[in-house]
């Protein structure tokens, strides 16, 4: 075992990440992890310390990235067939990131600003046609979204019931919200008698 080493452990995990064949779940973990989970968090801590130049920091963030994700959207089957795409995107959050680097700001800068600014008025238009349509489409169908509003609120409120161990899958309940209740046998004369 000595002829291992102790550095085997850390070498298996930097070759799985590295690979760019057989690792694609890895690393795109540690996209999802370096992409999402770091920003929300360091998101969390700026607005807990109020500090303004880590908000804004990160709210450039959060524009460039949501920016590449609509595009990804759109190309990801593509390019996801191409060698290294998921190392090339870890690489692109990674830099994104960085405050060295400042990859969100310079996005910002260069890219998203001009065109907001020279297409703000068109968004604008879409976003109020889009929101009036939403509200419609929610107002015209409020019963059905309040009935499965209470469906969700029943169905979680008996899954946490069962995590908790209040009910037993093989004791009766006494309150079913789909099904009949129990009978009882004396409720089974009852029917016949009529």
């Amino acid at each position: 075992m000595a002829i291992f080493g102790s550095n085997i452990p850390s070498e298996m995990g930097l070759r799985l990440l590295l690979c760019p064949l057989g690792s694609n779940i890895v690393i795109r973990t540690a996209c999802c992890s370096i992409g999402i989970g770091l920003p929300v968090y360091s998101t969390f801590k700026a607005i807990e310390r109020r500090d303004q130049n880590e908000q804004q920091r990160m709210l450039l963030y959060w524009a460039a990235y949501g920016s590449f994700s609509i595009v990804e959207v759109f190309s990801d089957k593509l390019l996801s067939w191409c060698p290294l795409y998921y190392h090339m995107k870890f690489a692109f959050l990674v830099w994104l990131q960085l405050p060295s680097a400042d990859g969100a700001k310079q996005i910002y800068m260069n890219h998203l600003r001009p065109f907001f600014l020279r297409h703000q008025a068109r968004v604008d238009q879409f976003l109020g046609f889009a929101y009036s349509e939403m509200v419609k489409l929610i107002s015209a169908h409020q019963a059905e979204i309040q009935f499965a509003r209470n469906m969700l609120v029943k169905i979680m409120g008996s899954a946490d019931q069962m995590f908790r161990g209040a009910t037993k899958p093989d004791q009766p309940q006494q309150h079913r919200a789909i099904e009949a209740p129990l009978r009882t046998p004396s409720d089974a004369g009852s029917d016949h008698d009529d």
